[in-house]
């Protein structure tokens, strides 16, 4: 049975005081985060006065920024380690009507402050107060092309919490109320939820991964009405934005903050697409070494060496990955241990509990960690070292960069967390002795680049072609959703594999499709990483420290430029080939080391 979140011990769990001592003293700053209504609005049509006003504002507008980050990071936290909680749900939802009357109520800006002429404020940014913010207004006259009047801004910033409605219906849906049963394991009965998922598809036995599968996604097919609705919904109102604001597509929409230009997103599928030839060539190998005939998607998780099992206790597994951070020097290491074995992480699942892992570093509190730790499969070892990625990313940008400019983007976010996995990786390789542990680690690490680089350049397509759909004009049934993802299993998986028909119902549970055109950063994110990382590993020592100025700069930069900085340049397919080559060599030392 999972455990409830009150039979959770307190040292298993994330401690929040860093962000509130009580839920009293939360509630009082709401109350406080309110009165930033009026005191945000009473600058409206004063922006563009002088440069004092308008730096009187930015200040004003990162009090309350501060605070609000404060409260939805606790609110958050408290919503993913127990949704079921009523408390916790209620808790969340009052603070997101505060805050969408916060956005409400300072909606004017970006239209004042782009309405002053483009001469005056650029004096103003060079030379007098307002200059502390220049990365961040710099940022804002990026969108003067695509920001709206005071009035129609209002309207589209009173409609954040009712846009969070698919999102939030798909997440109880999923998290909450979703029971997905029991399966019948050889060593007894375990519950199937979405976090043992993964690892029953590791089972040995292969009527347990089919039954883990079938089981699942028959619960899926359940509610797969509700499921593309929930999906179709979300597409529409990216659809819908972007045509409010005048871009060309939804993709151009999300791209432009970071001022990712389409063709590198085209140049990921086109190079990807360039290199399945190794995926199927992978699943060949497989399909001998399991002596599978045809091999089916179910079968992709299970080690292709048998006999290797792990029992990994969470503190020996935070000491693994901490051995496997030491090319980063003393002071990671140590930041590092005190948060991963104190109050940063949120250790095992419980009722309720948001699935999946993810790390939440805000200015204010520690860069906290949600896991789902389970000590039988090695890949929980790596989403650990994956998350103190992000959080010692977060930890670095905090001490280096104002509040206004240290929120640094996922596009980079992603780079600095894969970087930690292909150290560990590194290590791993590097001092097992063992050949059939280095055998399961080849596979491993195959496995893992498979999912980051190949399958979320699958979901890149599925989300372009969706909102392709639907900017053509074309209507989202359950079936066309299916038949699009079909279609993809079909090409990433190649002709030698079984493909069940519950497969293509995959692309209607994956939460990352609720924000629009992110999964693609997962993929550049490895490629990124495996070039810095090898730089760090086999360089000088030049190349750290130019690893942690990409640290530490935050937003400061546009991600594009601060990897280039670093030592990477994602703009061409250099990157994402080096990545297929690493592949390519890994695959020739697996194929030589499984007996078939």
């Amino acid at each position: 049975m999972i455990p409830k979140r009150s039979d959770i011990p307190e040292t298993d769990c994330w401690n929040l005081e860093s962000l509130y001592t009580s839920d009293a003293a939360w509630d009082k700053d709401l109350v406080e985060l309110a009165t930033y209504e009026s005191r945000l609005s009473s600058f409206q049509g004063r922006i563009g006065e002088s440069a004092d006003i308008l730096h009187d504002f930015l200040k004003t507008n990162v009090s309350c920024g501060l605070l609000e980050e404060r409260l939805g990071y606790y609110a958050m936290l408290k919503q993913s380690e127990d949704a079921g909680d009523a408390k916790n749900q209620e808790r969340y939802g009052r603070y997101l009507q505060v805050s969408a009357k916060i956005d409400a109520a300072s909606s004017f800006f970006t239209p004042e402050l782009l309405a002053i002429p483009v001469e005056v404020l650029d004096d103003w940014i060079k030379t007098k107060k307002p200059a502390e913010f220049a990365i961040a207004l710099n940022k804002i006259l990026k969108f003067r092309k695509y920001t709206l009047g005071a009035t129609e801004e209002r309207l589209l910033a009173l409609q954040a919490e009712s846009n969070q409605t698919a999102t939030r219906t798909f997440g109880a849906l999923l998290d909450v109320d979703m029971d997905f049963g029991e399966i019948e394991t050889p060593e007894g009965v375990r519950p199937l939820t979405q976090s043992t998922f993964g690892s029953l598809l590791e089972h040995p036995d292969r009527s347990v991964r089919n039954r883990t599968f079938e089981g699942f996604y028959s619960r899926i097919e359940a509610h797969k009405n509700t499921l593309s609705a929930l999906y179709n919904g979300s597409i529409q109102l990216d659809v819908y934005k972007a045509k409010v604001r005048g871009y060309g597509s939804a993709r151009e929409m999300r791209l432009f903050p970071d001022n990712v230009p389409l063709k590198l997103y085209d140049n990921l599928v086109e190079t990807v697409r360039r290199n399945l030839g190794l995926l199927h060539r992978y699943y060949a190998l497989r399909a001998k070494a399991l002596k599978i005939e045809p091999v089916a998607v179910y079968d992709m998780k299970v080690p292709l060496v048998p006999e290797i099992t792990v029992n990994i206790p969470y503190e020996e597994s935070v000491e693994t990955v901490l051995t496997a951070l030491k090319p980063l020097g003393s002071e990671y290491v140590s930041i590092l241990r005190e948060g991963l074995l104190g109050a940063w992480v949120d250790r095992y699942e419980n009722a309720g509990k948001r699935s999946g892992a993810f790390s939440a570093g805000s200015y204010t509190g520690y860069p906290y960690i949600l896991l789902n730790y389970k000590p039988d499969t090695l890949r929980d070892t790596f989403t650990l070292a994956h998350e103190a990625g992000h959080s010692m990313h977060s930890w670095y940008s905090v001490r280096n960069n104002p509040f206004q400019h240290y929120n640094y983007t996922i596009f980079e976010a992603e780079v600095a967390s894969t970087f930690n996995e292909q150290l560990l990786l590194h290590h791993l390789l590097q001092t097992e002795q063992d050949k059939k542990m280095r055998t399961y680690l080849l596979n491993k690490s195959l496995d893992d680049m498979i999912g980051t680089l190949f399958r979320q350049t699958m979901f890149a397509e599925y989300e372009k072609d969706l909102h392709e759909l639907v900017e053509s004009g074309e209507a989202l049934t359950t079936e066309r959703f299916r038949i699009a993802y079909r279609n993809l299993l079909e090409a990433y998986f190649g002709p030698d594999v079984a493909i069940p028909e519950s497969a293509d119902l995959e692309g209607l549970r994956i939460p990352h499709f609720y924000r629009a055109f992110y999964v693609y950063k997962y993929a550049t994110g490895i490629a990124a990483a495996i070039s810095l990382s090898e730089r760090v590993l086999h360089g000088s020592g030049e190349n750290r420290e130019r690893y942690f100025a990409f640290l530490r700069s935050g937003g400061s930069r546009y991600p594009l430029e601060s990897l280039r900085e670093a030592g990477v340049d994602l703009s061409g397919p250099e990157p994402i080939e080096e990545a297929m080559s690493l592949f390519s060599r890994r695959l020739d030392e697996l194929e030589r080391s499984i007996p078939l």
